[in-house]
């Protein structure tokens, strides 16, 4: 289910009217006012400390905002309200995993955690690739395989919204072709809504059709 405002816009799998997140005297965010459309990948395209994570953390609820409303998937989710767990999925400022574990194993205690059986962790790691790497140690792990693998925890729950936070950031440039095609193959084979930022225009021209520029906390476009 998507939230529509009741005008002649398309369903949207994520509306903010006046977002506001305040740091002291300082606004992160300010005045957010998105509309991200439901199926495809839409890019949040801003230069650092525009407030794309802080905007993704607010949407998860792992920070509270200052001001303003908030829906996904149909839901207005603010400080009383969240989304149901293993709605979204998420990679927010990199991935977070036990390198002395196995990709297979990091994922099976965020399966458990979210009381899913053990074959959803190897099916998510075979949605992005790792298939064959799952039993080693994710230390040993390109930067790639671990971005990879970050994704493969947001998927566990087969979420129909995945927020990720400039997944290409730091690779190599094979590897941010593979990240790339990666995403755009989830976003048509899964029927997943995802969000995406990052401070790289070419990037985003690539794998998002819809785009939202923001800066200094607003959205300029």
């Amino acid at each position: 289910m998507a939230y529509t405002d009741g005008s002649n816009h398309p369903q949207l799998a994520v509306a903010t009217q006046g977002l506001v997140k305040t740091y002291g005297g300082f606004k992160a965010v300010d005045g957010l006012n998105l509309r991200v459309p439901a199926g495809g990948v839409y890019g949040l395209l801003g230069p650092n400390g525009a407030g794309k994570s802080t905007t993704m953390k607010l949407l998860l609820g792992l920070t509270k905002p200052t001001a303003g409303s908030m829906w996904l998937l149909g839901q207005q989710v603010g400080k009383k309200s969240t989304i149901q767990p293993g709605r979204v999925g998420s990679m927010i400022e990199g991935p977070s995993f036990y390198p002395g574990l196995s990709g297979l194993d990091n994922c099976r205690m965020v399966a458990d955690y979210l009381g899913l059986p053990v074959s959803a962790a190897s099916e998510a790691l075979t949605k992005v690739g790792l298939r064959g790497y799952e039993k080693r140690r994710v230390g040993t792990y390109s930067l790639g395989m671990k971005q990879r693998l970050g994704i493969a925890m947001a998927l566990i729950s087969q979420p129909e919204l995945l927020l990720l936070d400039e997944p290409t950031n730091g690779l190599d440039a094979q590897a941010v072709v593979e990240v790339r095609q990666m995403i755009m193959d989830l976003a048509a084979s899964e029927g997943v809504t995802v969000i995406i930022s990052s401070h790289i225009l070419s990037e985003i021209e690539k794998m998002a059709p819809v785009v939202g520029i923001i800066a200094g906390g607003h959205l300029l476009y």
